[in-house]
């Protein structure tokens, strides 16, 4: 939606009200609500304030202590929400309403370092320096219920009731039930210049998937906050709750975000060679580079304490560094063949913060070219079961550790990113550490 529409739909009255905001580092998006009028005479050139404790809070709200970036020390001043208007569209499940994603920058002008937004855009303009153009996509999983969010925390977040009553994968009958929802996520999304390419019924009880088109990674990034955020309005609007937990219960499958990405130079693809009709040079030394550094950045693909829980042999998520083509053990599968041949990073969970898995993937494939890395040969077999193959990190402290001991992650990132992701790391594990769980109770409470 360009700034001349909205103003032509604010004059004619069919939007007023305007939502400005950008993703924190969880990946949810967070901001304010404007009187159409208002933004188009002050916020569109002066942008909006935040406080900066924004990026120092854990899920529940709570300012958290240790962070350089924002302090009680330094009072939690604000930090300006700068809106880019390349995101502005129109969010046809709230009637009159437009969105605008910001850059988080300081008083000057500069980026905030910390703010995902930034932390991609780091690592693409080191891709543009080296002539290169990125595209990618990302695939989520999430399950339905047939209960309201409400309702599911009144009960503790027990019995819940999955949209399906058995497995759902490429099913056609059962996914008709929720054909409600599912299409108003598919024309919404549209309307709201997510361009969705499918929906599918997954392998679990309830668990749905949706594929988008490709874009560029920060465009992409910014219609996968937006798919997240719309989805959960959506069903809250159709009377069900959704969930992108990585796991969400041990029975069943964890909700994945695969993310596809390949590089182009001048117009052409350029993972693929089209003498040998393979992958090329730049494709195996990018991907040598992902086997390499990943397994030590996983944090930016596994956030949380449940996004390990994710990593089970059998479970159609990775748990071993390997790369094949079109194997789904294996963390790393290529797909496509001339202009669709890219790379399908396996690692994320759907509860992943896009923007820094992206910028991840980024930081290590480059330096695998700058390193001239290879990838060798494809890994044939069951992933799962094979000792020879590193290990992806098993717990939140162990990859905080990783990416603290990061030289590569320092020299893309910078020293003060890393130590603020790691800060939040560890300050989530010390509230799990802290917490008494109800498997404690049910283990603990009588027999012991």
């Amino acid at each position: 939606m360009k700034l001349e529409e909205l103003a032509a739909a604010v004059r004619d009255g069919r939007i007023d009200t305007v939502m400005v905001g950008f993703p924190d580092p969880f990946g949810r998006l967070v901001g304010k609500r404007f009187r159409a009028g208002f933004f188009l005479d002050s916020v569109v050139s002066h942008g909006t304030h935040g406080c900066n404790y924004l990026l120092t809070v854990n899920m529940d709200m709570d300012p958290l202590d240790g962070f350089k970036v924002a302090n009680w020390d330094a009072g939690f001043g604000d930090f300006v929400m700068r809106p880019d208007l390349s995101t502005l569209r129109e969010i046809p499940w709230h009637p009159g309403t437009a969105l605008v994603l910001c850059d988080y920058a300081r008083e000057d002008g500069t980026l905030v370092a910390e703010a995902p937004r930034s932390v991609l855009r780091g690592q693409l303009e080191r891709l543009k320096a080296k002539g290169w153009h990125c595209e990618s996509a990302s695939e989520l999983e999430f399950y339905l219920f047939n209960q309201t969010y409400h309702e599911a925390f009144a009960s503790g977040y027990r019995d819940l009731r999955p949209s399906s009553d058995y497995r759902i994968d490429y099913h056609l009958m059962q996914p008709g039930r929720d054909e409600a929802l599912m299409r108003a996520i598919r024309n919404g999304m549209a309307a709201a210049r997510v361009p969705v390419e499918s929906s599918k019924g997954e392998w679990s009880r309830g668990q749905h998937e949706i594929n988008f088109t490709h874009d560029e990674p920060l465009a992409m990034s910014d219609m996968h906050v937006l798919f997240k955020q719309g989805v959960r309005e959506l069903a809250v609007q159709h009377g069900k709750a959704v969930t992108f937990m990585a796991k969400y219960a041990p029975s069943e499958a964890g909700n994945s975000c695969h993310l596809h990405l390949s590089l182009w130079k001048d117009g052409r693809p350029a993972f693929w060679d089209d003498a040998s009709g393979a992958g090329s040079g730049l494709f195996r030394a990018f991907l040598g580079g992902l086997l390499r550094y990943c397994p030590e950045l996983c944090l930016l693909f596994a956030p949380t304490i449940n996004s390990y829980k994710r990593y089970q042999a059998g479970s159609w998520a990775p748990t071993r560094m390997a790369w094949s083509t079109d194997n789904r053990t294996c963390g790393f599968r290529i797909v496509g063949h001339g202009k669709s041949f890219r790379i399908e990073n396996r690692m994320p969970g759907a509860d992943a913060n896009v923007y820094l898995a992206f910028a991840a993937m980024l930081a290590a494939g480059m330096a695998g070219v700058d390193e001239g890395l290879d990838c060798g040969a494809p890994y044939v077999g069951n992933a799962y079961i094979d000792p020879a193959l590193a290990r992806l990190p098993s717990s939140l402290g162990e990859s905080a550790d990783l990416l603290e001991g990061s030289a590569l992650a320092r020299r893309a990132f910078g020293d003060g990113v890393v130590e603020f992701m790691v800060r939040h790391a560890r300050l989530e594990c010390e509230a799990f550490g802290s917490a008494v769980t109800d498997w404690e109770k049910a283990r603990y409470f009588e027999q012991i």
